[in-house]
């Protein structure tokens, strides 16, 4: 039985000790009745649902054990997944991580607000519309952050510890996390090699361990120390004591914890290493010759093993580097949740766990996110709300849609302008359906993903269209094939009247 309903059983224990019934007391009896209803769900009459969200930065949803990764362990997100509905088809609406945060936290697709840069998306929707946790604040919620929800530099702006692109307005109070990233003291190596434009490395360059000079690359770092040396292990501690804080306020909460791990430098305490050594024995993806014939040049992600200058030993180490901080970030996770039953707010707290946008590991000899194949566009999305059956929902959903979503739980109003879908249906009925497809920008081209098609369209034209029942893997671009022709003239068209509709809104933007 969880805290809420211990409380509640033990204040009518007391007031309704058991005895023979008279006429008064088989008058109270409905009333008794109606306030089980109410703990059996893990919500009590006079108040509201708490809101914990949950985000890890740049994971890719196929590293998880509870999406179906055999070598990477995460166990607390899987226990999360086990309790709650896990969204197998859920999409960012863009690829990278400032877009796509200001895209679900205000509640507009990013080709709405043209919002493409690493900004909150603030200045684009102006002061008359409320973020997503504003929303809550507005409706009597206590609203707080830690770490990054919106955009923030990894690892510059970890380590520097401010705010980065932050919306005051959305939060009562806020909390940063810096922590050492890269420079963390342990055993670290460099991957990715950026030569000079036109000028190659020579065998004696690529054999050294390069020394990171700071900024966005691809550095594994086996660090010394515990978890709370780093910015992660820091917020899960801060997190940590504001459920404690909060279970004696008067208010209902939405608490935003954000975790960097795993978007890169691939930094964790050693222990989470050790199940993934050597890194020899990574397996990496498929590698199928002239894979890149067929994809347009603005399709070819900006991070490969070719331009990155990586070796199939550094590639590995790469997984091993990553699948390690996943695991680190998930026993953070762990301790999240640990409090949260701990303090006797499990059964009054709607928790969701995602990522901004999904990340390449080898695919297509791609690495990290914007590319607009699935793994980068695709994210893990769960939903565990009291109440509610644990399940399994294949239907198409988009990070747009937890705005709604929460809201319509938490009994609060729906703003009419924002994109999103509610989809609190689906957690009563995971084969209830309420989108047909999701859409996803990646700044260079538009994704409009069917069940049977994923189609790309790059800004001067050029095309991608894959048949995702055939060529789940995305091997073939089928978009200068003749006998493709009627699907890829049908997905021109549905994209076409997807961005249409997109563009119509309050924003009296002009595109």
């Amino acid at each position: 039985m969880g805290g809420l309903k211990m409380r509640i059983f033990a204040y009518y224990s007391k007031v309704m000790p058991i005895r023979k019934p008279n006429m008064k007391m088989k008058s109270l009896l409905p009333l008794f009745a109606l306030f089980l209803v109410f703990a059996t769900a893990g919500v009590r009459a006079d108040e509201k649902m708490n809101v914990l969200f949950i985000i890890s930065d740049d994971l890719t949803a196929t590293a998880l054990s509870c999406y179906g990764n055999e070598v990477c362990k995460t166990p607390n997100i899987d226990r999360l997944a086990a309790e709650g509905t896990k969204f197998t088809r859920a999409y960012c609406q863009a690829t990278y991580c400032g877009p796509s945060r200001a895209s679900f936290m205000f509640g507009y697709y990013p080709s709405a607000t043209k919002v493409l840069g690493y900004v909150s998306g603030r200045k684009a929707v102006g002061d008359q519309r409320d973020s997503w946790s504003q929303h809550f604040r507005k409706n009597g919620y206590h609203s707080a952050r830690v770490s990054k929800i919106y955009h923030m530099g990894v690892p510059g702006g970890i380590e520097g510890g401010g705010d980065g692109s932050d919306d005051p307005a959305s939060w009562n109070e806020k909390y940063n996390s810096p922590g050492p990233e890269w420079r963390a003291p342990g055993d670290g190596e460099t991957l990715q090699l950026r030569a000079r434009k036109g000028v190659k490395p020579t065998a004696e360059t690529l054999a050294s361990r390069v020394a990171p000079v700071g900024g966005n690359t691809f550095v594994v770092v086996e660090a010394d120390g515990d978890d709370e040396v780093h910015s992660d292990g820091k917020t899960a501690e801060k997190a940590v004591e504001l459920l404690h804080k909060y279970k004696e306020i008067d208010k209902p909460f939405f608490l935003g914890v954000g975790f960097v791990r795993p978007h890169i430098p691939f930094v964790a305490p050693r222990k989470y290493f050790e199940p993934y050594l050597p890194y020899s024995k990574m397996v990496l993806p498929e590698k199928v010759a002239g894979d890149w014939d067929d994809i347009p040049k603005p399709g070819i992600n900006y991070c490969t093993s070719e331009n990155m200058f990586m070796d199939e030993r550094k590639q590995k180490k790469a997984v091993g580097g990553y699948y390690a901080s996943v695991a680190f970030m998930d026993a953070q996770v762990g301790k999240v949740l640990d409090a949260l039953e701990a303090t006797g707010q499990k059964d009054n707290t709607i928790v969701i766990f995602t990522s901004d946008h999904g990340f390449h590991l080898g695919e297509h000899d791609f690495w990290a996110k914007v590319s607009l194949h699935e793994e980068s566009a695709k994210v893990p999305l769960i939903i565990a709300a009291p109440g509610k059956k644990p399940a399994v929902c294949d239907s198409f959903t988009e990070l747009l849609d937890l705005y709604p979503t929460l809201s319509t739980m938490c009994g609060l109003k729906v703003p009419d302008r924002i994109q999103g879908k509610d989809l609190s249906s689906m957690l009563d009925d995971p084969s209830v359906s309420v989108r047909d497809a999701a859409f996803c920008n990646s700044g260079k081209g538009l994704l409009l993903r069917t069940d049977r098609w994923a189609y790309i369209k790059y800004k001067k034209g050029e095309e991608e269209i894959f048949d995702m029942h055939k060529d789940p893997k995305q091997y073939v671009n089928l978009a200068k094939n003749p006998e493709y022709a009627e699907a890829l003239n049908s997905m021109r068209e549905q994209l076409a009247a997807k961005l249409k509709t997109v563009q119509t809104n309050d924003l009296g933007l002009k595109y």
